[in-house]
Formats: structure tokens, sequence, C-alpha cells
């Protein structure tokens, strides 16, 4: 996908704008990341204009990869066959349809057979 090293789940965003020093290294790969994970990330309830600034800024220097139906087929067929939640199907479905690791926190991909998952430990 266009250079990319591996799609971050939304929690790996959420900790590279905390500073947590579990994914300061990522500054310097090329990161792919599902719109879902834009939309989790600007959509929050309240969210203030400083923070929408910063995370524009984050996402600027990420690949944001568009919803598509192929994407939407994968989805379907993770819902079908795993207990996922609707935004993980879709992040997962993005990583497989590309060939990206998936890089994340959430213990609920460990599942996904399919997946190349890079587990983050925190």
């Amino acid at each position: 996908m266009n250079g990319a090293d591996f799609l971050a789940d939304t929690n790996v965003l959420i900790y590279a704008l905390e500073g947590h020093p579990a994914v300061l290294g990522i500054a310097q790969c090329s990161v792919a990341v599902s719109v879902i994970s834009e939309i989790e990330l600007l959509g929050k309830k309240g969210i203030m204009p400083h923070e929408v600034t910063v995370i524009h800024s984050l996402l600027k220097d990420c690949i944001v990869i568009p919803f598509m139906s192929e994407i939407k087929d994968i989805a379907i067929s993770l819902k079908q066959t795993y207990i996922l939640k609707i935004p993980d199907a879709i992040v997962a479905a993005t990583a497989i349809h590309f060939g990206l690791p998936l890089v994340t926190a959430d213990t609920d991909f460990r599942k996904i057979k399919d997946l190349n998952l890079i587990r983050l430990t925190l």
C-alpha cells in the first residue's frame, strides 16, 4: 500500500498523540491508517479546536485509507467468523486487504487468523 510499513490501529495513534514511549519509533515509519481511525479520533464529543489541529497534524503524516467495497466484503466475512466491533472489523479488513501488519495494543485482534498482528505491550 503506497510504501506503508504497517497499519496503525486507533489506540496506537492515541498513544502517539500522548507521547507514549512505546510508539515513539513510529515517526520513522511510513504509517497507514483506516479512515475509521480518522473518524474515531476526530469524532470525539466535545473535541477542542486545538485537539483537531494536533490530530490533523498527525494524520497528514499518515496514509489514510478510505473505505472501499473490497474492505467492506472482508469486514463482513470477519464479522461472520469472529465476534468483533464493526470499527475493529473494518480496521482488520483494511490491513488484510493491503497485506499490511496491524500494530495495536488491542488483544481482540489476536483471534483473527489471517491478520499479521504486531501487538504493543504497554
